[in-house]
């Protein structure tokens, strides 16, 4: 970075930053994201800004003869990560076991560097990561669609007499390809109930797919209920 920049370099150090920050917004605006293309592109530029603020003020950086102050530059940019750390927290959300909005931050993130790299000069570096980016976003996630998707579950069987046990519930599963994460019995002593719970995890293609075995459980003899649900975030690996 050098110490001394003009207008020249600052309109072409901001119009890259904009061209980036389209990029990677109308990514995630195509994809109906909140933070989408302006959200994107005003965080890119914000960054950047702070940047050539910064270099342009260089020449004052540490402590002046005639002052007790000392001006440290690097906690503009520093202050820019900070504050869009909060605009990241804030796109998250969390549904039940669900969490929702990690790759929103993630990109503001990401588009908060590649806005410091091309505001401190370094052009190929952030033109280089904002096509490495871009690629992440669109061309990885056609490849996830190839991956096999794993989603996970929570099963509880309550039933009555001995023709139903946990051995016999985790083979039925197994059977059907569902692999069991953890099991446990409970034995209802004043209903004479046992209370069988399983959490499970199976492939799927869609994700309001419901396992077929989950069906023909509630139809074996002696179960009085069974209760399924869905829980957490599909899992790709």
């Amino acid at each position: 970075m050098t110490t001394e920049i003009h207008w020249p370099a600052i309109a072409l150090r901001l119009m890259l930053t904009i061209i980036a920050g389209t990029i990677l917004g109308a990514e995630r605006s195509r994809s109906s994201h909140p933070a989408g293309l302006r959200t994107t592109l005003l965080v890119t530029l914000a960054a950047s800004i702070s940047m050539i603020q910064m270099n342009l003020l260089i020449q004052t950086n540490g402590k002046p003869h005639d002052s007790y102050a000392v001006m440290d530059l690097m906690r503009l940019p520093l202050g820019i990560l900070t504050g869009v750390g909060f605009i990241g927290a804030g796109a998250i959300v969390r549904k039940g076991e669900m969490v929702l909005g990690i790759t929103t931050a993630a990109t503001m993130w990401f588009a908060t560097v590649v806005g410091l790299c091309l505001g401190g000069g370094q052009i190929i570096l952030g033109s280089t990561a904002t096509v490495i980016g871009f690629l992440v976003l669109w061309a990885f996630r056609l490849g996830e669609q190839r991956l096999e998707i794993y989603q996970r579950g929570a099963l509880t069987v309550v039933s009555e007499g001995n023709d139903i046990s946990a051995h016999s519930l985790s083979h039925l599963l197994r059977a059907a390809q569902i692999h069991i994460k953890s099991a446990s019995a409970h034995y209802e002593a004043i209903q004479h109930r046992n209370k069988f719970q399983f959490e499970i995890r199976w492939q799927r293609k869609d994700p309001a797919e419901m396992p077929d075995v989950i069906e023909r459980l509630r139809h074996l003899p002696g179960v009085l209920s069974c209760e399924w649900s869905g829980t957490g975030k599909p899992m790709s690996e």
